[in-house]
């Protein structure tokens, strides 16, 4: 059978059937096409994908992805780290498969529960047989909203936001957006539209390619969610 394209498909419907008068529309054949091109990969999920980006997260599964599956969930389209009923023993990452060099990657996300922490990592690898990851992290939650970590290699802030400025633009307890631009070495973040770190990297040894990833950070019982995880590499 000939493999047809989204597009191709709409084009024989229109050709096809969209001309004839409508009593002339065979309904069954009709319903078959909407059917079909409904199931096929990407028409609802990516439909607001903006132009030029790519979906890392298909809103039903974990394919792309790898990780402590017992740490993370999929629930009403999102990715869900952590729970509320007991404490986060220690951080956990469910990161993609394929790594990234520069990029813009848009991503929303919502914090609940009793003073919760997360992040998203960029150019980051997992340290074999552990835990944990190494690399950049866009923090979210407590007082470090916006600002940049850098996780388990210099375990520190290397570039902090104005908590008072991010305040303005937050929304607590709802969704909210994260643009992350890596490129060079060159990282800038925003929250909900407004720039929260502008940093450029100095030492030059540091390896700018790596692995996404989306935490949960240890502590009280907390949740971190995660949807429309989208990006568009620079080449």
């Amino acid at each position: 059978m000939r493999n047809l394209s989204q597009s191709g498909i709409l084009s024989c419907m229109s050709s096809t059937y969209l001309n004839r008068p409508s009593k002339f529309i065979p309904s069954w054949q009709t319903a078959s096409l909407i059917l079909l091109l409904i199931a096929m990969p990407g028409f609802s999920q990516n439909k607001n994908v903006p132009n030029g980006f790519v979906s890392l997260f298909n809103g039903k599964d974990f394919s792309g992805w790898e990780g402590p599956l017992e740490s993370f969930r999929i629930e009403d389209g999102a990715i869900v780290g952590g729970q509320l009923k007991n404490r986060i023993p220690h951080n956990q990452f469910l990161a993609t498969k394929k790594s990234y060099k520069d990029f813009i990657l848009r991503a929303k996300f919502k914090l609940v529960g009793n003073n919760p922490n997360a992040g998203i990592q960029i150019r980051s690898q997992r340290i074999p047989n552990h835990h944990e990851m190494i690399g950049y992290q866009a923090d979210l939650g407590q007082k470090y909203w916006g600002s940049l970590y850098d996780e388990s290699r210099r375990r520190k802030m290397i570039a902090t936001a104005k908590l008072d400025e991010v305040m303005k633009v937050l929304k607590p307890n709802e969704w909210n957006e994260y643009k992350i631009r890596a490129v060079g070495r060159r990282v800038q973040l925003w929250i909900n539209g407004q720039m929260t770190v502008d940093y450029l990297e100095e030492d030059k040894s540091l390896e700018q390619f790596g692995l996404i990833a989306l935490q949960i950070h240890s502590g009280a019982p907390s949740e971190a969610w995660y949807k429309d995880v989208w990006i568009k590499e620079i080449k």
